[in-house]
C-alpha cells in the first residue's frame, strides 16, 4: 500500500512513512494510491464483533507492512480502552428513519478521540521501534487541540504544540487544553481565528529548514491516519442498521471536511452509501461550493458550533484529487488561486462528480438553537450545537433510507448554547468535573510565523 500526494510533485510513501510526514514536501495530502475493497461478505461479517475488531478488519488493507497483525490489534485495543461506552459509538434513534451516533464517549467527550487516540498509539510504537523523537505541531478550532494533548500527553517522544484562535474557542475546550500539567504538551492561544491557526501551521510544513530541524510531524486532519480511523464508525454503524442489504446515508456536521472524506472512503470501500451529506454553520463556504461551483472564502464568522468556524477546508483537497480525475496539477493550481485570491472556481466535470458524492445544507444561528430545543422538547436528546447543526440539515435530506447524523460533541462541552436554548445546564462527566478547578497554563502568541518557530524551538525538549 503506498500513499500519493494530491498535488503530484512528493515521492510516494508507505503508510508509516505519510503517517509520520504528515503533510507532503509538495503541499498535498496524502491520499492512498488505489482504495482497498470490501466484499458485501466482509461488510456484512462485521455484525456483531468488537468495535475494535472491527476496527481492525476495515483499516488492516491500508497499513501495509508497516506493523504487524499483532502490533495494530494491540495498538487498536489500547487506544480505545478508555472509552466510556461499550459499543464506542452507540447508535441513538431520533424518529422514524433517523439515528444518532454518539461519538463523545472518549476521553475529550469528541469524535477527534476516535482518530487521535488511535494515532498516539500509531505513533509511539512507530518511533520507538525507530528510535526518533517529533514536534507535533497542531492547529484546533476547538476539539482536535484536546484530543491531541490527551493523546500525546508524557510521552517520552514527543512534543505537542496546540494552535488554538485566542477567545473563539469554549471554555471547556480551552480548559482541556491548557490544564493538562505534563511538561512536554504546550497550548498556544493566537491572535486570529481557526484560519489562521492552520495557514500558520501550513507554512511550518513548507518551512523545510525548519520543519527538518525540529522533526515536524502534524496530527490534523491532513495526517492520512486520522481520516483512516474514522472510516471504521461508517462501517459500524450501517451494519448495525442492516448494511450491506440496505443503503444508509449520513449527515455530516463538517467545517474540515475530514468527517466526512472518511464516510466518502468508505463508500469507495463497498459500503452501500446513499447520501453523504455536508451540514454546514453560517460559516458555509462548503455548502456555498457545493451549490455555485464557487469556492470563494469571505471571513470566518464566529457562532455558536466554534468547531465548524472554518472558510480554508483542508480535506476538501483530497475529494477535489478524485473529482479532477487524481490530476495534481490541477489540483496544485486550484489551491494556489485559493491562496493568491481568496478562492476559485470548480469545474464543470469536477462539480457533477462532487454532487454525485455530496449534498449540502446550512444552518442559521437561530435554526441551531431551534433545534437544540426542539429535539430536547420532543424526545430529551441533548444535542451540542454542532450536532444540531447536523440534525437540521439531515431532517431536510430524508428520505426512505435510514439516515444516521453523526453525534460529534457532548453537549456540556457548549454548556452556555445547550442552556440557552433549553434552560438546562448540560453537567459534565463526574471523572471531568475537576477540569473547571484547575489553573491553566497557556502562552498567548501573534499570528507570526517567525516568533511562533522560535518559541517552539525555544520550549521543546533538546
Amino acid at each position: 500500500m503506498r500513499y500519493i500526494s494530491t498535488r503530484g510533485q512528493a515521492p510516494a510513501l508507505s503508510f508509516d512513512e505519510a503517517m509520520l510526514t504528515g503533510l507532503a514536501r509538495d503541499g498535498g495530502l496524502y491520499v492512498p494510491e488505489t482504495v482497498p475493497q470490501m466484499s458485501a461478505e466482509e461488510i456484512a461479517g462485521l455484525a456483531g464483533l468488537s468495535y475494535e475488531e472491527a476496527a481492525f478488519r476495515v483499516m488492516r488493507p491500508f497499513i501495509g507492512e508497516a506493523f504487524t497483525d499483532d502490533e495494530f490489534r494491540g495498538i487498536i485495543a489500547r487506544a480505545y480502552e478508555g472509552f466510556r461506552h461499550e459499543a464506542r459509538a452507540p447508535l441513538v434513534q431520533l424518529g422514524p428513519n433517523h439515528f444518532l451516533l454518539e461519538l463523545f464517549h472518549g476521553p475529550t467527550l469528541a469524535f477527534k478521540d476516535f482518530a487521535m487516540q488511535l494515532i498516539g498509539q500509531l505513533f509511539q510504537t512507530a518511533l520507538a521501534r525507530e528510535g526518533k523523537r517529533v514536534t507535533i505541531v497542531g492547529a484546533t478550532s476547538g476539539d482536535t487541540g484536546s484530543a491531541a494533548i490527551e493523546a500525546f500527553r508524557g510521552l517520552s517522544n514527543v512534543d505537542v504544540f496546540i494552535l488554538y484562535p485566542h477567545g473563539r474557542v469554549s471554555e471547556i475546550q480551552r480548559r482541556q487544553m491548557t490544564t493538562p500539567e505534563d511538561s512536554n504538551v504546550h497550548a498556544l492561544a493566537l491572535a486570529g481565528d481557526f484560519d489562521d491557526c492552520q495557514a500558520r501551521l501550513k507554512d511550518m510544513f513548507n518551512h523545510f529548514e525548519f520543519r527538518d530541524a525540529v522533526g515536524l510531524a502534524g496530527v490534523n486532519s491532513i495526517n492520512w491516519a486520522r481520516v483512516l480511523a474514522q472510516v471504521v464508525y461508517y462501517f459500524t454503524s450501517a451494519v448495525s442498521l442492516g448494511a450491506p442489504h440496505r443503503k444508509v446515508s449520513f449527515t455530516v456536521p463538517t467545517g474540515n471536511f475530514g468527517d466526512i472524506f472518511a464516510g466518502y472512503i468508505a463508500k469507495r470501500m463497498g459500503l452501500p452509501i446513499e447520501k453523504l451529506v455536508i451540514a454546514t454553520n453560517q460559516n458555509d463556504i462548503l455548502h456555498r461550493c457545493l451549490s455555485t461551483g464557487e469556492y470563494a472564502t469571505d471571513g470566518v464568522k464566529p457562532s455558536i458550533s466554534p468547531s465548524m468556524d472554518i472558510q480554508v477546508s483542508s480535506n476538501f483537497e483530497r475529494a477535489l484529487f478524485d473529482a479532477y480525475g487524481r490530476d495534481g496539477a490541477a489540483v496544485a493550481q486550484l489551491m494556489d488561486e485559493l491562496k493568491s485570491g481568496g478562492g476559485f472556481t470548480v469545474s464543470q466535470g469536477a462539480l457533477q462528480a462532487l454532487r454525485e458524492n455530496f449534498a449540502s445544507g446550512r444552518v442559521s444561528e437561530d435554526e441551531t438553537r431551534e433545534t437544540i430545543a426542539g429535539m430536547h422538547a420532543r424526545t430529551g436528546e441533548v444535542l451540542c450545537p454542532h450536532s444540531a447543526v447536523g440534525v437540521r440539515v439531515a431532517e431536510a435530506h430524508q428520505g426512505p433510507t435510514p439516515m444516521i447524523t453523526l453525534a460529534t460533541a457532548h453537549p456540556a462541552k457548549f454548556p452556555d448554547a445547550v442552556e440557552a436554548a433549553t434552560g438546562l445546564h448540560p453537567e459534565l462527566p463526574a471523572h471531568m468535573s475537576a477540569i473547571l478547578e484547575k489553573p491553566e497554563r497557556v502562552t498567548e502568541v501573534p499570528n507570526d510565523l517567525s516568533a511562533l518557530e522560535a518559541l517552539i524551538h525555544e520550549r521543546r525538549a533538546q
